[in-house]
């Protein structure tokens, strides 16, 4: 008998998130979806029910990292489902250089470590897939801006990294996508343009659809590495086409 397998969703309310949980639903693969959310996402709900799926919310107006962690253990806990899978596609989706940099840690790597934390704490969670960025790096300068794609911004995403493979579960799958397309913090005229560069642009900057991004987030919670590894577009291109 397949075991009955239940994916625990931090960031379920973004464009990458949305198209996270939709993929988990049309995967068939999973009986229940928990997500941890700032505010109700009744289509998602709407959508689970519809195909059979049974969606739990856990509302956190005002997240905490206590709050997080302590939500996402007490949310493993009470599943009845064998196998436990995190996703985490939280972050600040823009505007980064409206904040200073204690202000973009307190989402990106404080939640986020606080969600690792309590899946492990859970002792029922063995791998996370976690969605970064390309060129990440816990070493960059702490300088500049703070925009996407700066140094500053690359270092919070380097620091994220590191807080969920300390704080977490064993395996770690981190996503490294370039420009999302899709979302709604990426502006048009860029994901109208930048494709018809592709056939140039080195293989782990090509941009990438928030559609590719969750299969391959959803390939590797159904079938975990035995490892933590990481994922350009390369890699996240490959592994999403093993998703019928």
């Amino acid at each position: 008998m397949t075991p009955s397998r239940a994916a625990v969703v931090l960031g379920a309310s973004g464009s990458v998130g949305h198209a996270l949980v939709e993929e988990l639903i049309r995967s068939g693969a999973f009986r229940m979806i928990a997500t941890i959310v700032r505010r109700p996402q009744p289509e998602s709900v709407r959508a689970a029910g519809e195909s059979g799926v049974a969606l739990r919310e856990t509302v956190l107006p005002d997240m905490a990292p206590d709050s997080v962690a302590a939500a996402t253990e007490s949310t493993c806990r009470a599943l009845e489902d064998e196998v436990i899978v995190g996703c985490s596609v939280l972050g600040v989706g823009a505007n980064t250089a409206k904040l200073t940099i204690d202000q973009h840690r307190a989402v990106d790597v404080r939640l986020n470590a606080a969600f690792a934390r309590g899946l492990k704490a859970s002792g029922r969670v063995s791998h996370l897939a976690f969605m970064s960025s390309v060129g990440a790096d816990p070493n960059a300068s702490t300088g500049g801006s703070g925009a996407a794609g700066s140094s500053r911004y690359l270092r919070v995403k380097g620091e994220s990294e590191e807080a969920v493979k300390a704080a977490g579960p064993t395996v770690v799958s981190l996503f490294r996508p370039a420009m999302i397309i899709g979302s709604q913090h990426t502006p048009w005229v860029l994901e109208k343009v930048l494709p018809l560069f592709s056939f140039a642009t080195p293989g782990r900057f090509r941009s990438i659809t928030v559609q590719q991004i969750a299969r391959a987030m959803v390939a590797t919670s159904i079938a975990p590495p035995s490892e933590s590894r990481i994922y350009h577009f390369p890699e996240m291109i490959t592994v999403a086409r093993e998703l019928p």
